[in-house]
Parts: structure tokens; sequence; C-alpha cells
């Protein structure tokens, strides 16, 4: 927990895959799992859901630094058990908040390092006081230049606990968030961008100019030199407050109840630079959105058509969200039955809108109000129940069943302008869901040492937010996505000793109208996807660790998978307009966008008395960015290792001092972890269909370092 965030600290779990925007760990992280994308990974926090239920992401920098907050992490491949939230498609991360401190202590952590990245956090706890009361507090600061140029980060966080125990009760109070600053970098570069203009190149709030202080870049789009500057304030502003109100009563040897009450507040905006952009798009009147002669006479092309004024601007795009809800569950404990069941609750709003803070050559008074509005609400409820049963010696069954409601509305007009007749894009969209999800299982025990298990679980999941209003960019119809199931089969065995650990899993994940990334994105760089009527991820997960007296550990773990959409077919439209002809490909068989056949993960560890030192390596094989295998739309293979060195001592009056550094891709691998990619076509002059794709990547840094200091009192 130096200053990277939860995605890089998790990317050696097995079939797990952490991408960044900026290049170095920090800001705009995700994770994919077996393949699947952060909106179908489902996060919790004691229980509660973590994803935005709009656009079912976990955004992690707008929490810094939670995970020096955190006491576990479980990351459940698969299904899993029944979770809050979006349904977990490719698995789950769920974390607990970390166990509030009997005695008086706390920590002060510094780090310094590459790309000015730096991060300071104070952690401080009361102990019991009064034999019932605790109180627990921590503040951090994060931020860094980044590796992509105006890829800055600024973030400050802050977690408080206070805890109250009186024999059988626990109530407890937790309250964390933070505010977050982070330059937009989603924006990627070409190939041809990255070899002319250098690997940290970045667009965003690029505008032409005739400046003699201005850049000379290379614009692929244009195809030619271009003399531009950047505008210094291309940022992405967020504030996130999450309460939780957790109460734990036991009333018995073998009951327990438990209920968290929770409210999420979340206040956002973006600000960009627009270059050259039609007026008519953002709904002004036609005698400023179109050029007019002396006379006031409309100016038109050779087709009769007028002309549209263009002009620089600044714009924002904002929401303003409240999530609340309430979970409650009973359990029950025998000897060889454990029984839970419950449910959960929540209600989400959020209305978006955008405004105009400059255009150019235009008074404020002429720039109007905003030029979208639009609002969401969603209800979301489960009611679970789940069983453990000792069936006999070293034989265990399990059973999991789980009902979903979920009811979507979203309406007014998106920031999307469609055409002069519509104009913006309207939104109505009024969805209810049913979901019924089981589970059920087997395991064995062996010897202690020896489990095999087997498991069957079905998923159900509703559409994202831009799976409904993104669709008009691919789609020639009217259509709305469907909802998508998964039939999740895990086959495994594990052995474990003092010294040496093994397993092994089979998964094969079958599902049915699977929505999976198209490559494109949408003009926020989210990712756009499509319903697949038949496709399937199955795959082997081996892992093994050693672990010797004098002090050596060695941890490794691998998955081979096949990946596939089953008779895919792509629809791709004349310059990318989805109004256009129509050419449909039938391309049999293909792999899924972004999933890697091969990821393996390594480390090596020693200790000895208070030194410490580990070397974390990660391959990654190739990935196509679309689901059209197009060898122009891939990721390459990458191999990226980390050191780790720290050494503990101490000191008078104070528990301990680690000081040490990490050296984050030790051997300056060149790669990208993370893009887009896309097609079209347009006629040649024979008036054959000609198609053309493109890319965008994200590249991360070369060799960088980051130093560390921790006191603990």
């Amino acid at each position: 927990s130096y200053g990277t965030d939860i995605p890089t600290l998790l990317a050696l779990t097995p079939s797990m895959i952490a991408t960044n925007e900026t290049g170095i760990g920090i800001g705009g992280t995700a994770v994919r799992l077996r393949g699947t994308d952060p909106t179908r990974l489902n996060v919790t926090i004691n229980g509660v859901a973590m994803n935005n239920p709009d656009s079912h992401s976990m955004y992690w920098y707008d929490t810094p630094d939670l995970v020096s907050a955190v006491g576990s992490i479980q990351v459940q491949r698969g299904a899993g058990i029944s979770t809050n939230g979006t349904g977990a498609f490719g698995g789950a991360v769920n974390m607990s908040t970390d166990a509030l401190q009997t005695e008086f202590g706390g920590d002060v952590s510094l780090s310094y390092g590459s790309y000015n990245t730096n991060k300071q956090a104070v952690h401080v706890s009361s102990g019991l006081m009064g034999g019932h009361w605790t109180v627990d507090a921590r503040l951090t600061r994060l931020s860094s230049d980044g590796y992509i140029r105006r890829g800055g980060t600024s973030l400050t966080s802050y977690m408080f606990q206070g805890g109250y125990y009186n024999g059988n009760t626990m109530l407890k109070l937790v309250s964390f968030g933070g505010k977050a600053k982070t330059n937009l970098s989603y924006n990627g570069a070409t190939r041809d961008e990255m070899r002319l203009n250098g690997r940290r190149y970045n667009s965003s709030g690029m505008y032409s100019t005739s400046d003699a202080y201005s850049h000379r870049i290379w614009n692929s789009e244009d195809g030619e030199w271009q003399q531009v500057n950047f505008y210094d304030d291309e940022t992405d502003n967020y504030l996130q407050i999450n309460n939780q109100l957790i109460l734990s009563q036991r009333l018995s040897d073998r009951w327990t109840l438990s209920a968290t009450a929770f409210y999420t507040y979340g206040y956002g905006y973006y600000k960009q630079y627009k270059d050259n952009a039609k007026l008519f798009e953002y709904l002004f009147p036609d005698h400023l959105a179109y050029q007019t002669d002396d006379q006031g006479n409309f100016v038109t092309d050779g087709d009769g058509e007028r002309i549209a004024v263009r002009r620089d601007l600044i714009r924002e795009k904002l929401m303003r969200n409240h999530l609340g809800g309430l979970n409650a569950a009973a359990a029950y404990a025998a000897d060889n039955l454990d029984l839970a069941f419950g449910g959960s609750y929540s209600y989400y709003s959020c209305p978006h809108w955008g405004v105009l803070d400059w255009v150019d050559g235009l008074e404020g008074s002429q720039i109007g109000g905003r030029w979208y509005d639009n609002d969401v609400d969603k209800h979301d409820a489960n009611l679970f129940a789940r069983a453990n049963w000792s069936v006999a010696k070293g034989l265990r069954l399990f059973a999991d069943l789980q009902y979903r409601y979920v009811s979507y509305q979203a309406w007014g007009v998106n920031d999307n302008y469609v055409s002069e007749e519509v104009g913006m894009q309207p939104i109505d969209v009024d969805e209810t869901y049913h979901f019924f999800n089981p589970r059920a299982g087997v395991s064995y025990t062996l010897a202690k040492r020896h489990n095999f298990y087997f498991s069957f679980a079905v998923a159900q999941k509703e559409p994202t937010r831009s799976d409904f209003t993104d669709r008009y960019m691919f789609s020639g119809d009217d259509s709305y996505p469907s909802s998508e199931k998964l039939y999740d089969y895990e086959l495994g065995y594990d052995y474990s000793s003092p010294r040496f650990s093994a397993g092994v899993n089979l998964y094969y994940m079958k599902y049915k109208d699977q929505l999976v990334h198209t490559g494109m994105v949408n003009d926020s760089s989210d990712a756009l996807n499509v319903n697949v009527p038949d496709s399937y991820r199955t795959g082997i997960e081996l892992m093994a660790g050693i672990k010797l007296d004098c002090g050596f550990q060695w941890d490794i773990n691998a998955t081979l998978s096949k990946n596939r959409v089953q008779n895919f077919t792509e629809t791709l439209f004349e310059n990318e307009e989805a109004g256009s002809e129509a050419w449909v490909i039938e391309h049999g068989d293909t792999p899924i966008a972004f999933s890697p056949d091969f990821i393996l993960n390594n480390r090596f560890g020693y200790t000895f008395k208070g030194f410490e030192a580990s070397l974390q390596s990660q391959y990654i094989s190739k990935q196509y960015m679309s689901n059209a295998k197009q060898e122009e739309c891939t990721l390459d293979a990458y191999f990226v290792s980390n050191l780790n060195l720290s050494y503990t001592f101490k000191l008078p009056k104070v528990k301990s001092v680690t000081i040490g550094c990490t050296i984050y891709n030790l051997f300056n691998e060149e790669y990208e972890n993370n893009g887009y990619a896309g097609s079209g076509y347009y006629h040649d002059d024979n008036g054959g269909k000609v198609r053309y794709n493109y890319a965008g990547y994200a590249a991360q840094a070369g060799t960088n370092v980051l130093g560390h200091i921790a006191i603990n009192f």
C-alpha cells in the first residue's frame, strides 16, 4: 500500500488483469477478471455494493487509498455466492474495513517517486474507551503528474470508524470517501501518434493555434503536422461520500442478526475543450448556429444545405447522485448445518446535465442554458437463502437461492446529437427485470490436506446506462439491449500443507445474450457493448506456492483459456454513421475482445529478520480489442516485473519503522494494457466496399521508482 490503486495490487491474483489510463497505476484504473470488464465484476465493502448503479463500474480513484483501511479482500472468480448490487459475471471483489483496535496507536506513511508521485497518510486509533467505545480515523493525500502528459491526478480521502460494543451487540458507524481531480487521459494514442509524438502523447484539450510557443504534433486523424496548444483545465472532478451504519446482534449460541443501513452521495463534473465544434449540436438558435450573409440570409453549399458555424468552446458534463438502502440478514450455525437468509433494497437517483462555460466569439448571454438534461431512477432489491450442510465426514453440500428485482427508468435528452430533425438524443427507458439465480455445490475434504469441489451457478444481469443510450452509434434500429444470462460450471482440487500448496480449477462459463465490447467507445471513453446470442469462456487455472523455513517463498499461478463468440455477425456502417447502409459480415467463431488466452503470474519472495524482498512478474498474451479478430486492432503480449525492497526496524517509543522502495517495470518493457478499436467502411471509385480499422492505446510507463517510509506508533 505505497500509493497505487487497488486494481494494481490485485493484478497477481489468478485470471486478473489491471489497466490504467495514466500509465503508472494511479487514477483511471480498472480490472478485468477472466476477460470480463469492470461493469461485470461485483465490488462490495462490508456487504454494500460499490458499483455505480447506472454505469455498473467501480471507480477506484473516487475512494483513494481505500486499501489502507481494508482489513481483508476476497476475490471470487465466476458467479460466486449471492451479492448485493449488479450481478457478478466474471467474479466479485468483497472487502471488509479493518477491525477496530482495542489499544491506542496509529501510523504515518510517506511515499515519493517518479513523475512526482507522492502520498501522505496519517492514521490514529483511540483504542477501547470506557470498555465500550472505540474510534478510528485516517486521512490521505495522493497525487502524481502521471506518465501520460497532462495525465495528472490529485486525490484526497478520509476514513472514519466509530464502534460501540456491549456484550452480544456491536454497532459501528463507517464513513469514507474522497475528492478526486484527474486530468482527462482516456483518449489514448494511435501507433503513428506514439511513434511521431512520443509514447506519452495525450490529445485531450488540444486545439489548433498559431501561437509561437505552441507544440508541433502529428495529427493522425487529419494525417498532417499541426501547431497546437492544450487547455490546462481538461479535468474530471468528483466527490464521493459513503456512509454505513452496521448492527450485529448475537441472539444465542446459534443465531445472529445483522443489518447495514447505507447512504452514498456523489457529485462530479468534467470539463473539456472542443476545437472547431458545430454550434447546432449544442442547440444554439439557427441565426447563431448557421452562417449568414450581410442581409441575414443563410449561406448554403452546392447541395443547398446551410453551412454550420464552428467555434472553439469549453463544456461541462455534470451529475449528482444519491444511493440509499438497507441490507439485513440472519444466520444460524449448528454442528453440521449453517443457514443464512436475508435481503436488501436500494434506491438510486441521478440527474445528468451539460452546460457551456465559454464559446469563442460569443457573449455569456448568448450561450444559453443546459444543452442536455436527463434523469435516472433505479430500484434494486433481492432476497436470498443459503445453506451449507456437512452430510458426512469431509463431505459438504452448498445451496444458494437468490431472487433479484430491478426497476430502471431514464428519461430526458442525452448528450448525443442525432440529426437536425431529432436534435439531441431522446431517452425513454422504463425496464423491469426479475432474476432468479440458483447456485449449488459439493466439496469433499480428504485427510485434511486434499479438497475436491464442484459447483454450478446461474447469474443474470441488466444492461448498463451506456448499453441503452449509446446503442444508436452501432445499431441500425431503436431496439433495447437484452439482459444477459450466465451458466457457470466450476470443478477443482486444492492441496495444502504448511510448506506447499497447489490447486487446479476448471471452468466453463456459457452465456446467453452476453454483452461484449464492440471495441468502440463513446464520447466519454466508456466501452460500447453489443449482445451476442451465444458465447462462452472456458479455461484452466493453476496455482502453486512454496514457503521454506529459510524465508524463501515462491507463488505462481497461470490461466489458459478459450473465450469465443459463436457465429459472430458484425455490422459496419459507412463512415461509422449508423443511419447509413449496413454491411453485414459473418465471421463464424471469433475471440471475445480483451480476453487473452494465457495469463501467468509469478512472485519470488524472501524475508530475513526485518528485510523483505519480492520480485513480481506478469505475462499477458495478445488480446484482440474487437470481436472481429482484426490483427490491426490488438494489444501485443507483454511481460512486466516489479521489484519490492523494504526493511523494518524498531526505535524507542515507536513500534516499528519500515523504509523501502518499489521499482515498477524493472526491465523497462514497452507495452500497452488497454485501448479501443473500431471499424467502418467507405466506397471506392468502383462503388465497392472497403473496410478500415482504427485503434488507440493506453501506453504504460517504463522503469519507474516509488520510495516509501511508514512509522507505526
